[in-house]
């Protein structure tokens, strides 16, 4: 397991002015001038310092009010976040909220009890460690896990929606929206366009 990275301005800065891949998944940058925020290796040419704040979890990028890159994919960034190691109880409770605990109609005060602690200290480690509810981290996954079968798959909209842990279509289109600032279907056709100018450009240099 990868050490918890602090997130220090200058070594996060430093790692994604180098597009270094050892950092990508340990913290996320938004850029104040677009309210996008990206993994440290995104391909688009970095922002101005002045410009970049920095996040310990993509939920807590959306809480600040930043949309995921559609060219870096946040939603793909693979190593080990930064809250991870930084206290135990937070990281058994992201693992429970990977697996969907929170999506089958069970609550915070649920989960805080399987872990032994009252709902309003679990919240306040997930402040700390995480920057946002944990509520927020669990909508940030589906949301993530939707947008990864949005790209990889042709699973119809409405199918995806409950197979990302959404109790309902109105709940996923809503906090789809709510991440992306666009619908699924926009996102998906986007996708195909950009996929489709990407294999017509291939074929032109060879």
């Amino acid at each position: 397991m990868q050490a918890a990275v602090a997130l220090d301005r200058r070594t996060c800065d430093r790692a994604r002015v180098a597009r270094d891949a050892r950092f990508d998944g340990r913290f996320f940058t938004g850029v104040l001038t677009t309210r996008i925020y990206c993994r440290p290796t995104c391909p688009v040419k970095p922002a101005k310092s002045r410009n970049v704040v920095f996040f310990p979890t993509a939920a807590a990028a959306e809480r600040a009010g930043f949309r995921p890159c559609l060219r870096c994919r946040p939603e793909t960034a693979p190593g080990t976040p930064a809250w991870r190691g930084a206290a135990a109880s937070v990281s058994r409770a992201m693992r429970l909220i990977e697996r969907g605990y929170l999506d089958d109609g069970k609550g915070v005060g649920d989960l805080a009890e399987t872990l032994g602690m009252t709902s309003r200290h679990l919240r306040r480690l997930f402040e700390r460690h995480a920057g946002a509810s944990p509520i927020a981290v669990a909508v940030t996954r589906r949301v993530q896990r939707a947008k990864l079968l949005i790209d990889g798959t042709r699973m119809p909209i409405s199918v995806i929606a409950f197979a990302a842990g959404f109790a309902s279509i109105r709940r996923f289109n809503a906090a789809f929206r709510a991440v992306y600032r666009r619908s699924p279907t926009s996102v998906r056709r986007a996708r195909r366009r950009r996929l489709g100018r990407a294999g017509i450009e291939s074929r032109a240099q060879s």
